[in-house]
């Protein structure tokens, strides 16, 4: 006689073993029309699971998050169906959930093309309008291979295999589709009614280069067609932001075939680069610390001792000099180390603080790259602090305070923040481990800030705090992070000489504010739509002239602001005026300049704003002092 306790503290008594489904009707009519599934005791369950033991049962809806996952989920298998009743020769493998919308992967000779979406959804859509039950199903491993072996699934088929023998797979039906799954899903097809198909790509089948490739179809879902509708636009939205369109558009970079990965830089984006650079290089003066630049190339015995070889040498570029093998750097704090090193170092030098704008090379598949925000070479805004144990708190708690003076002045205000812990594949001692984990958690909690914690996501040599940007239009970005490590400085050979004379070995804490400058950069440009704040902006204002006239005192007006430290450029093109304003609006130029015959004979300059707003004929003087202050962060 199970007894379930419901989260408003109520109790529902049964005689008999009650299923979710028949829990949530005893609830209310409401309730028992929207239940996707159910939490009993902590794990989510089919609506048709039987509850046999007293516990705590919450209903799961399509409101709930976990209900808009397995609706998601529900909708990948929604697209495995329609492909096998419109393509039966396609091989269905897997199909996860993502971030907003899940993707299903495909072997099929023809191939997909964006075309055949349409097609697709409208078979989705059907299958949805007939309500097809979803009914689980727990059968014997062996039986579970032999099934999709004569359903012609090989892929299935391999993934049961590599399953322990003896092990139950549960499968779910819906029509004459069987797929494997862990569940839970809908009780019906009816309930996926807000889904969309966006796009077709290519995948390696078990994410391995050397596998065959699939067919992989995204899509998105949600729980009802205003949050679908909602979502699109934030993606169209998204779309015009989008920092590839608007680096072409903006003439700021370009990618290559013969670089895959590597930006090249234009003489727009190289300023803007430059800008964001100084702009990290003076902040951290005022925090006393010393900028040093090291080798790209070193000794693959360097990277040994450091345990990057062991733990990271699939993702670094090697070669072979004069039969030695060196790895292009895809860190710096091995090299930081060796400066550390120079030298008999005493506690009267910690805290050490050293920083680098430093270029990392580290490989990529060539599937994950995507503009600036994967890489394969790239710069970080890098610094390594040197201290002893009894600093940490100190250090950990200014590097965070950096942080968000950072994020701020560049127009983040919003930020998440994580703990990572020891990963499965890691350096150092258990109590090591234990040391550097307590003293992040500690200074987080003194300074009453919310995190969540990631288990086992922490690098390789220590855990990390992470610090992740909500913009303008709520997606997220992981950008800033700060390292504790005890293992390398030891594992390198690092010392200084303690107050009683002995040497001790400094705790060593990687950070990076910005990450890797260039994803920050495709951040910014997709945050500010490529209208930049005007003390960013690679041109701050841009002299017009309307007709031949006035060539000289514009070229006058343009030194003018160079001396005053302005960022200009001159248009002296034989064009109209209203094209020339338009299309240095499109290039997104904070404020239009404009010179006619009636500001050479004031000496006045006509100012026009970005937005479109005319701020009138000014004096130069005036003009100067408008755009310094503007340029200002205060």
């Amino acid at each position: 006689m199970p007894i379930i306790s419901l989260p408003d503290g109520s109790e529902k008594h049964y005689a008999s073993n009650p299923t979710i489904d028949q829990i949530a009707a005893d609830i209310g009519t409401g309730l028992h029309r929207a239940a996707i599934a159910g939490e009993f005791a902590g794990v989510l369950l089919d609506t048709s699971r039987e509850i046999h033991t007293d516990g705590e049962l919450k209903i799961i809806t399509g409101k709930d998050e976990e209900g808009l996952e397995i609706i998601r989920h529900s909708t990948a298998h929604l697209l495995a169906q329609a492909v096998k009743r419109l393509y039966p020769s396609a091989q269905v493998t897997i199909g996860p959930v993502i971030e907003d919308g899940f993707y299903y992967d495909f072997a099929f000779e023809r191939g997909f093309a964006n075309e055949d979406l349409e097609r697709i959804e409208v078979c989705m859509r059907e299958i949805v309008s007939e309500k097809l039950q979803v009914n689980r199903k727990v059968i014997e491993r062996d039986d579970a291979v032999s099934l999709f072996r004569e359903m012609g699934e090989e892929y299935k088929a391999e993934i049961i295999e590599d399953l322990p023998e003896g092990e139950q797979i549960s499968l779910y039906e819906q029509g004459d589709f069987v797929d494997l799954c862990r569940g839970p899903h809908v009780p019906h097809t009816g309930f996926l009614r807000a889904f969309k198909l966006t796009k077709v790509a290519g995948a390696y089948w078990r994410g391995d280069s050397s596998n065959e490739m699939l067919q992989r179809i995204y899509g998105t879902a949600w729980n009802s067609k205003s949050e679908l509708d909602e979502y699109l636009k934030r993606q169209e939205e998204a779309m015009l932001r989008d920092h590839r369109k608007l680096g072409a558009e903006l003439d700021l970079f370009h990618f290559q075939e013969e670089a895959p990965g590597m930006a090249f830089w234009h003489e727009k984006g190289w300023t803007l680069f430059r800008l964001v650079e100084s702009y990290m290089r003076n902040l951290l003066r005022d925090y006393n610390y010393m900028e040093v630049h090291t080798p790209q190339l070193i000794d693959r015995s360097l990277w040994e001792r450091s345990g990057h070889w062991e733990t990271f040498q699939e993702n670094m570029f090697t070669t072979e000099i004069e039969k030695k093998s060196y790895a292009l750097k895809p860190m710096n704090c091995p090299g930081h180390v060796q400066v550390f090193n120079q030298g008999l170092r005493s506690f009267r030098d910690l805290p050490l603080r050293i920083s680098e704008f430093g270029i990392v090379h580290r490989y990529e598949p060539s599937g994950t790259l995507h503009g600036l925000m994967r890489v394969r070479r790239f710069t970080q805004d890098d610094a390594h602090v040197f201290c002893s144990e009894d600093q940490i708190q100190t250090e950990v708690e200014t590097l965070i305070e950096i942080a968000l003076r950072v994020y701020s002045d560049f127009g983040f205000n919003e930020i998440s923040v994580g703990l990572s812990t020891r990963p499965a594949k890691r350096v150092g001692s258990d109590d090591l481990w234990n040391r550097a984990e307590s003293a992040l958690q500690a200074v987080l909690e003194q300074r009453g800030m919310a995190y969540t914690t990631y288990e086992g996501e922490g690098a390789f040599y220590g855990p990390k705090i992470d610090f992740v940007l909500n913009d303008s239009m709520g997606r997220k970005w992981q950008c800033g992070t700060i390292q504790l490590d005890f293992s390398m400085p030891g594992r390198l050979d690092a010392q200084y000489v303690d107050t009683d004379s002995t040497k001790k070995t400094p705790v060593m804490i990687h950070r990076a504010i910005l990450g890797s400058v260039e994803r920050f950069i495709g951040i910014l440009i997709e945050e500010y739509a490529g209208k930049f704040p005007v003390w960013l902006a690679p041109i701050q204002a841009v002299v017009m002239n309307i007709s031949e006239g006035q060539k000289e005192y514009s070229v006058k007006i343009s030194d003018s602001l160079k001396k005053a430290g302005i960022r200009v450029a001159l248009d002296l093109r034989n064009e109209k005026i209203g094209f020339k304003i338009r299309e240095q609006t499109l290039n997104k130029i904070p404020f239009l300049l404009i010179v006619g015959n009636r500001e050479v004979e004031t000496e006045h300059v006509a100012v026009r704003a970005l937005s479109g707003e005319n701020l009138g004929s000014q004096p130069k003087a005036s003009v100067i002092k408008m755009i310094q202050d503007a340029s200002s962060l205060n």
